[in-house]
């Protein structure tokens, strides 16, 4: 016998996003089991709306209400599933938080994804955006998930291959937005571990202490002293992590580009292009600390944009685009928001 829905109407969403915007949803159902997601696309009046999928709400500018059914994910669970020769395969309900995940991973001997801690947001949201950090992508660590088809009800497991993944990118982001809902995802961690140190902040990390073969909880702990340095709490200032992507440029373009600014951050990608340090690009344009309204720019982190109490999504958005023009003005190079804005 399942359980009746509780289906809440004019929620506010602004305890759910951490940017702390005001949004009101028409309607909110929580969700803590499959098949209550399957009640949902069954249900009479619920089955025929549209749908929007609420995680950790760290990675979304809302700028109005949400009229859409609100499916809030609150599905829970970790457990090892498999040991293979050359992996452990972890399973985690949608609705965990992902640093605690990390933590927990590294708590149980199951090292792997310490180089993406405190990275804010749910285990379903991961996906979605291929979320990464210092050297490592989600769908490096990736094995399978499982998600509820929102128009059939019918489950279904993907593959890394089928998740299309790509930077900050996957199949969730354009093909089957707001038409499945992610419920389960399973990890693969590599066995034997190995370190993941070919990122700058972390070399200075071992180049300051001495430890030149640092263990998973060392890196776990370098990582979160590296964000926690550069990025605000949402907890104490609303924000929604870093808000632009670094863009992706050709050598040619990188090359030009240094020939303007040589001090420019840049890095080179496996496949010959170059990742520019978007933070480093705002920061040349004098945003760090500047305002619009209660809208403004971290002053240790121009990557990030901040709600200084009291903002509306409106001014988040202007601010936005007021550092894409400029930045465009300067370099060329329009760059792109990381969040969903609604």
């Amino acid at each position: 016998m399942h359980q009746p829905l509780d289906v809440e109407r004019g929620t506010s969403l602004r305890p759910y996003n951490t940017f702390g915007l005001p949004s009101q949803a028409h309607t909110l159902v929580r969700v803590s089991t499959e098949a209550q997601v399957r009640q949902i696309v069954n249900h009479p009046e619920l089955g025929h709306a549209r749908k929007f999928i609420l995680g950790g709400g760290s990675n979304l500018i809302l700028t109005q209400d949400v009229m859409a059914c609100v499916i809030k994910m609150e599905i829970k669970g970790r457990e090892l599933i498999e040991t293979r020769d050359d992996a452990w395969i972890v399973e985690i309900g949608a609705g965990e938080s992902w640093h605690d995940t990390v933590q927990w991973c590294l708590d149980h001997d199951l090292p792997g994804l310490e180089n993406m801690a405190l990275i804010p947001g749910t285990v379903g949201a991961a996906p979605v955006q291929n979320i990464g950090a210092y050297g490592i992508e989600f769908k490096d660590r990736f094995e399978s998930l499982d998600a509820v088809d929102l128009i059939t009800g019918r489950m279904v497991t993907l593959t890394r291959e089928q998740c299309r993944f790509s930077y900050r990118d996957s199949i969730f982001k354009n093909l089957l937005a707001g038409k499945s809902v992610i419920t389960k995802v399973r990890l693969r961690l590599p066995r034997p571990w190995q370190p993941v140190t070919g990122y700058l902040e972390i070399e200075r990390k071992m180049n300051e202490t001495g430890i030149a073969a640092p263990d998973a909880r060392q890196i776990f702990n370098w990582v979160c002293e590296i964000r926690r340095a550069k990025l605000p709490d949402p907890a104490q200032i609303g924000n929604a992590g870093s808000f632009f992507k670094n863009p992706v440029v050709t050598e040619e373009q990188c090359r030009d580009i240094i020939g303007r600014d040589p001090e420019i951050v840049h890095y080179p990608m496996a496949d010959g292009t170059y990742k520019l340090a978007a933070g480093w690009m705002i920061d040349a344009c004098g945003w760090k600390g500047k305002s619009i309204g209660r809208a403004g720019v971290y002053d240790k982190q121009a990557l990030v944009l901040v709600n200084h109490g009291g903002a509306s999504g409106a001014e988040v958005v202007t601010l936005a685009r007021a550092i894409q023009e400029s930045v465009y003005g300067r370099f060329g190079i329009r760059l792109e928001p990381e969040p969903v804005v609604i």
